[in-house]
């Protein structure tokens, strides 16, 4: 049996500027609370072999700093306003990503790991120079869930954030203020505006499979090939003010490649009688059904402090549903053939 250290068990790596930071690196929401920036979050797979959606992440990064720059400068580390702010992303990240994979696949060889690697990107002005960037790189061990086992458990809670088109780590200090509302058991937060329409997770984008109105009425199909075509899958739309996330945007295409009928509209609590099914997506995660969704009985509710002041309705799934395990198939399939081979970017 190899023995595996305590140390070998929790290494994660830091590289900024494309140079690895000594000593101990912190845990990814610990290092985001403590610096603002820009940042986006993939990972690797297929035993470390594939980077997933490197191009989507770079581009959506690029896309946050331009944001910032120009609406929230504060959240990017400039003193102002900056609307022409449109640095090289894609070559510095480069240089860090390579030094950190190198680091991190060294470090998991030799602990005979099996995990796959969780990579956080991100980019803040830099603090003696305006023109410039810093790039931040946090690597560390990750195991995905296994798709069908131990789904989501969510719990209404909070109000949806601000400048959402962006994806920026001052939010990790944000939503910890919704904590408090968190019911125990609750694996993640969701966020609306008026206690009905759900825009998105804490971390996560939302997605509800729904039967479709039919006639102006919702008819109960005959057999199982009916009720397939009358369901359609509902997340809210990007106007609405949420996250562009990355695996949003691919449940979007593969919905649309096979048929699967998606509208672009905040699944509405009021209707969860309609809902058949119900999952979130992650760049980590990809797609996870959920298994519980809680919400305070009344939106004034949602004004309370703590979990325990607030009445809850519970609505339960059973199990990953269909069609959701038909999107995390695709979903599946297309990350990894369209994955970058690790070898390639090292």
């Amino acid at each position: 049996m190899t023995y595996r250290s305590p140390m070998a068990m929790s290494t994660r790596y830091l590289v900024v500027n494309g140079v690895p930071r000594a000593g101990e690196v912190p845990p990814i929401s610990t290092f985001l609370e403590s610096v603002s920036g820009a940042y986006t979050t993939t990972r690797t797979d297929v035993n470390a072999t594939l980077l997933l959606f490197w191009d989507r992440h770079l581009s959506r990064l690029s896309d946050s700093v331009r944001l910032l720059a120009g609406s929230r400068p504060d959240l990017l580390g400039l003193v102002r306003p900056r609307a022409e702010f449109s640095p090289a992303v894609e070559p510095l990240v480069s240089v860090s990503l390579r030094t950190g994979l190198e680091l991190a696949l060294a470090k998991r060889r030799m602990a005979e790991r099996e995990d796959e690697l969780a990579i956080t990107t991100l980019v803040r002005s830099r603090e003696d120079d305006e023109e410039g960037i810093d790039v931040y790189l946090h690597l560390g061990f990750y195991v995905p869930p296994v798709f069908g086992l131990g789904g989501a458990h969510l719990a209404v809670a909070g109000r949806g954030r601000d400048v959402a088109m962006a994806k920026y780590s001052d939010w990790a200090r944000m939503r910890k203020g919704l904590e408090k509302m968190r019911p125990p058991l609750a694996t993640e937060l969701l966020l609306t505006n008026d206690g009905d329409r759900i825009l998105e997770g804490s971390v996560t984008n939302f997605f509800v499979v729904c039967r479709k109105m039919i006639n102006q009425s919702r008819d109960e199909p005959s057999s199982d090939q009916q009720k397939k075509c009358m369901l359609e899958v509902q997340t809210a739309p990007i106007s609405d003010g949420v996250l562009p996330g990355v695996i949003r945007q691919l449940v979007i295409e593969v919905c649309s490649s096979i048929g699967i009928p998606l509208r672009e509209i905040a699944p509405s609590w009021s209707d969860r009688e309609h809902w058949e099914e119900a999952f979130v997506t992650s760049s980590l995660r990809l797609v996870q059904h959920v298994e519980t969704i809680q919400a305070p009985s009344s939106c004034e509710e949602l004004h309370l402090q703590m979990w325990k002041e607030v009445s809850w309705i519970m609505m339960k799934f059973e199990g990953a549903g269909h069609v959701t395990a038909q999107i995390q198939r695709e979903v599946t399939e297309r990350a990894r053939s369209s994955g970058y081979e690790i070898r390639d970017v090292c």
